[in-house]
């Protein structure tokens, strides 16, 4: 029997490649079960061609923003501005956005476009040329700066601090001998030092404290008061042990156990 299924599959084997020459010698055909089943389902006209590169757009940079009633936006013409760590020259432009709350400036490369709709109340951003890297990432950069600055102007943007630990004490008073403006307000805490540690708040900027162990940072450069509120956190960086620190805003920090010897 072995040898009759032997003989029979190496006929097989030698009748196949006859027909198939005989049949169509520049085409090769498959079984059924070989085909993928969308080839047959899917039109020619309506597949996808295969490609192995990402369409060069950034997720942020390429949506609109929305400018609200009572902000106005103004682009400015370029201008050369030294680079301070560099000391190349590069051309910038500065883009003004003024509301009720106040006014703010941001520079932008010369590389970035900015198409201001001001009967849509729109502001679109693009790039000369996508295949630039630098250019790809400042696009999405410049986009969440506007969009800050168009929200701080407008509604504002707040930070609150939350001090865990024995003895943290937070107030807000004046210290006329430490002021470097007329009318500085300070935050003073107290964080289990020998000394209390007064923070002075920068211009535009207002602080408050609403419980002893809260502070609350109001302001309408967003950049501006989480620097500020980085600096308060350093003095006491939450510990994963037992939890204590300066928080900011839903800061988390997972507790770990402590190694029993």
């Amino acid at each position: 029997m072995l040898a009759q299924r032997a003989g029979r599959q190496a006929l097989q084997r030698a009748v196949a490649p006859s027909t198939t020459a005989s049949s169509s010698p520049s085409t090769v055909t498959l079984p059924g079960f070989l085909v993928p089943a969308f080839r047959s389902q899917t039109p020619a006209a309506a597949r996808r061609n295969f490609s192995a590169t990402t369409s060069r757009r950034s997720k942020l940079g390429r949506t609109p923003l929305s400018v609200p009633p009572g902000v106005e936006v103004a682009i400015g013409d370029l201008f050369m501005k030294k680079d301070v760590t560099s000391y190349l020259k590069t051309y910038k432009r500065t883009i003004t956005v003024k509301g009720p709350l106040g006014q703010l400036e941001l520079e932008i490369p010369d590389y970035i476009n900015v198409n201001h709709d001001t009967e849509g109340r729109r502001v679109e951003l693009s790039v000369k040329d996508r295949e630039q890297r630098n250019q790809r990432e400042m696009w999405g950069t410049t986009w969440s700066y506007l969009n800050n600055h168009i929200m701080g102007v407008s509604e504002g943007h707040t930070a609150v601090l939350r001090l865990v630990g024995i003895g943290y004490r937070a107030t807000v008073e004046p210290r006329p001998k430490l002021e470097e403006y007329p009318g500085q307000q300070f935050v003073c805490l107290k964080l289990g030092f020998s000394h209390p540690v007064d923070m002075g708040l920068p211009k535009g900027m207002t602080a408050s404290a609403p419980q002893p162990t809260r502070v609350l940072l109001e302001g309408i450069d967003k950049e501006q008061i989480m620097q500020f509120a980085a600096h308060i956190r350093r003095w006491r960086v939450p510990e994963p042990y037992k939890g204590k620190g300066i928080f900011v805003n839903d800061e988390t920090i997972k507790l770990k156990q402590k190694k029993i010897k």
